[in-house]
């Protein structure tokens, strides 16, 4: 497997890439991740079963969307592809460090300029990809709240259902979407899609960076709530994203709905109590919008 990891490796370099070193990397869940290295050249590479090869070549779209964007630093996709018995991603190797206030104020300024990289086909993608290990269903569509509605919760409750989940108000929540979303001016922005705090950093030098991503054009404001969901990122972030892109009134509610489809995601793959907290912000975006 890894002398064709090599020899694809090789191909799109132009000059012979052959492992000496290969050193196993904690941290992710889903794939398993190594740094391999020809003594001069490092790259970080990520495995999975072959089935799971399609995942790979969707983060590799949504790298170089983002690349293409020239606005924020992600891992540069090398290659992918299958050897053996295993998918596997090549990416560019970027050596990580611990940023700082002006680090991250400067992620904020740059994924604001990302953001504002939108798309004349409206909401969606070119292609399905995942949230963690969950299909993301990505259909081309040109209304933002239809969108949200059957490819983001509607989904994520169908998978919940199956899985034994009780969401007893969720056709309600559904209907209120439009109510919810009301005076929301919404753009198609190009977004990571899973930005929580494992997916963003800075290098060594203190540049900001962002990775493994779920690609997708929708709400910027799915971005910056996911941020929030587990700890939140430093207050310098949401300062420089403001400077550039300020978010629009009423945020602090929408961020509820737009977190309920990762909070929906988190029953779907690990189940526990993620059923009863994603019926409480069903119960409190409900309540605000009797309230309006």
């Amino acid at each position: 497997m890894w002398t064709e990891i090599d020899a694809h490796i090789s191909r799109i370099i132009s000059e012979k890439f052959q492992t000496q070193q290969k050193r196993s990397l904690s941290g992710g869940c889903i794939n398993q991740g190594y740094a391999v290295s020809d003594g001069t050249l490092t790259y970080f590479v990520k495995l999975n079963q072959a089935s799971q090869v399609a995942m790979f070549e969707a983060e590799t779209l949504g790298l170089e969307q983002m690349l293409a964007t020239n606005t924020i630093r992600v891992p540069k996709p090398i290659c992918w592809g299958v050897a053996g018995n295993s998918g596997y991603i090549v990416l560019e190797w970027l050596e990580m460090g611990s940023g700082n206030s002006a680090s991250w104020e400067e992620m904020g300024r740059r994924l604001a300029m990302m953001h504002k990289a939108t798309s004349a086909q409206g909401y969606g993608w070119d292609m399905n990809n995942t949230i963690g290990s969950t299909p993301q269903i990505n259909t081309w569509t040109a209304d933002w709240i239809q969108f949200y509605a059957k490819h983001r919760l509607g989904y994520q409750f169908q998978l919940a259902r199956r899985r034994g989940g009780s969401f007893p108000q969720q056709d309600e929540l559904l209907a209120a979407l439009p109510e919810i979303l009301a005076d929301h001016q919404v753009q198609p922005s190009l977004v990571h899609g899973d930005l929580w705090g494992g997916n963003a950093g800075c290098t060594v030098a203190g540049e900001p960076v962002i990775f493994d991503p779920a690609t997708y054009f929708g709400d910027r404001e799915v971005d910056i709530a996911m941020t929030e969901l587990f700890g939140g990122f430093p207050a310098a972030f949401y300062q420089g994203y403001n400077q550039v892109f300020p978010l629009d009134a009423g945020y602090e509610k929408r961020k509820t709905l737009y977190n309920l489809y990762h909070i929906l995601n988190h029953f779907n793959l690990f189940g526990g109590g993620y059923a009863s907290q994603a019926n409480r912000m069903i119960e409190k975006l409900l309540s605000s919008a009797e309230a309006r």
